[in-house]
């Protein structure tokens, strides 16, 4: 398969971020249900991860309702900000925490992030939706404190390929290479389609390099022995669609001397 023109792509993937300011609720509702996968698996590694954030300034881009950075601000984060498109916020807000109708795409657009340096950077599940990866992880980094790192989640794409074989009737790996742009309904509503574009792990660490990123941890969570026996209809989907892979993410000056 021939590869559409990038700048296609990018505006094709522009207007697929759209649907995102009404699905957010759904989303919502969805990862706050006993049996959500973000609650059973994804949000407790993220959070492992993060560790201690006490004294330390959290920017979530993509942060939905902001819910988890409530969260992180009652575990002793500081002077934190999240960006979401969606503007659906919770809408009680402990001191210390700043919520932003913005795009992720375009932070440099965003006056409140002026100036500003953090110790963590998050992309939980929100990096499919800029139309220029590169850029956006480039203006990431450069709001980053010396000592600071991103933690991006992405999902499996081998679960995009699987899917996308099993409803064209083609392989796995015809799927898994193809770089093309795929829509499909979520099961947060299944009114609303998202547009996305197909991409391979090597893709995900050739966008890292190209924004001086370096890989320090990578981690792909997977349900605890509890919780399958408590949901066997999750772990059946985890053992066939794999989930989600968390990268925690450095500035390359940081290595130099």
């Amino acid at each position: 398969m021939t590869r559409p023109d990038d700048q296609d792509m990018r505006g094709t993937l522009r207007e697929a971020g759209k649907p995102w300011v009404h699905l957010a609720p759904d989303y919502e509702k969805a990862r706050a249900r006993e049996d959500s996968l973000d609650r059973l698996v994804e949000w407790p590694a993220q959070r492992e991860i993060l560790g201690d954030v006490s004294g330390r300034s959290v920017l979530d881009l993509g942060c939905g309702n902001g819910g988890k950075l409530v969260v992180l601000v009652h575990d002793g984060a500081v002077a934190s900000i999240g960006v979401d498109i969606s503007g659906n916020f919770v809408a009680d807000r402990p001191p210390g925490l700043e919520l932003i109708n913005g795009d992720l795409s375009d932070l440099a657009a965003i006056p409140e992030l002026a100036q500003r340096k953090f110790d963590r950077i998050l992309f939980l599940q929100s990096f499919g939706y800029t139309p220029d990866p590169v850029r956006t992880l480039r203006e990431a980094k450069s709001l980053l404190k010396d000592d600071g790192y991103i933690l991006l989640t992405r999902t499996q794409p081998i679960r995009y390929a699987l899917e996308r074989a099993e409803e064209n009737s083609t392989s796995l790996g015809e799927e898994y290479f193809s770089g093309t742009t795929f829509s499909y309904r979520s099961g947060w509503n299944e009114r609303i389609a998202l547009t996305k574009r197909s991409y391979t792990v090597s893709d995900l660490l050739n966008i890292f390099s190209a924004a001086g990123l370096w890989i320090e941890t990578a981690a792909e969570p997977q349900l605890s022995e509890d919780a399958g026996r408590r949901h066997p209809h999750k772990l059946a989907w985890m053992n066939k669609y794999l989930g989600i892979i968390i990268f925690k993410l450095r500035s390359l000056d940081q290595t130099k001397e």
